[in-house]
């Protein structure tokens, strides 16, 4: 994903007689940028964060940029289309999040941690920040990393009536192998939300999949869920049956979630 800035040359410019030589291209044996830049722009069957859906369980657009600095240093931002007005889980129609950190490898395991915030324009008081922290090795043609993001006490839990909890921690393990001689890659991941972000309460969600990468184009198939009931949520969302209750396990349960990326 990651690609060096390259430079543009401009092309001579001419007018009333007069000719602007163009700057010479940059020299090859000029040293690399100490900066680094990668994006994606991708496109899903749903979105869902930490097992819930964030659209409704419909499709949404989804765009990212990170620079990376030589020191380990780096800041990006990730933004998607959400629900709006229609779903248990209104986030107000899209989410932008930022973030900073700072990542390093030390005797083959990567140290990853940073602050990151999630913005969302068209909702009310929904805005937040979490400090996280990763640790990542690579075990063959396997990956394995554990993580915790941590979200202190801010005025976002103030709206969550079924949690009396201010603060959230969200802990989490992945494993992701390519799989040799083939473009194939297998992924699982699972996580576990305890705090302020409970959804009826606290909550184990997952997922598996396979990638297909060609050239700079990624298509994932992932199975994705939590281990939400319909009555763990009927003290938040009505009883067992209700069409509240109904509508409210929708975003939690089971489903598969296709996705093409674009990577540069």
């Amino acid at each position: 994903m990651l690609t060096s800035i390259r430079g543009l040359a401009a092309a001579a410019l001419f007018g009333a007689g007069v000719v602007v030589a163009a700057p010479a291209l940059a020299d090859e044996t000029d040293p690399p940028s100490d900066i680094t830049i990668s994006g994606s722009a991708s496109v899903v069957s749903q979105y869902r964060f930490r097992g819930l859906a964030q659209s409704d369980n419909l499709p949404a657009v989804q765009g990212a940029i990170k620079l990376t600095h030589s020191s380990g240093f780096y800041v990006g931002t990730w933004g998607s289309s959400a629900a709006h007005k229609t779903s248990p889980i209104d986030i107000g129609g899209s989410e932008i999040d930022v973030y900073g950190g700072y990542a390093r490898t030390v005797g083959g395991v990567t140290l990853d941690g940073g602050v990151y915030g999630y913005l969302y324009p068209g909702a009310t008081g929904g805005n937040y920040y979490e400090l996280f922290g990763s640790l990542a090795k690579t075990l063959g043609p396997a990956r394995a990393a554990v993580g915790v993001n941590f979200a202190p006490a801010q005025k976002v839990f103030n709206y969550n009536f079924s949690s009396p909890t201010r603060s959230n921690t969200y802990v989490y393990g992945d494993l992701s192998s390519g799989i040799p001689g083939t473009p194939l890659s297998v992924h699982g991941h699972a996580g576990y939300t305890a705090g302020g972000f409970d959804y009826g309460r606290d909550y184990l969600d997952y997922s598996v999949g396979v990638s297909y990468a060609w050239k700079r184009l990624t298509l994932d198939a992932s199975i994705m869920g939590t281990d939400i009931s319909h009555a763990a949520l009927a003290g938040t969302f009505g009883p067992v049956g209700s069409y509240a209750n109904e509508q409210a396990f929708r975003q939690a349960k089971t489903v598969g979630v296709i996705s093409l990326t674009a990577s540069f």
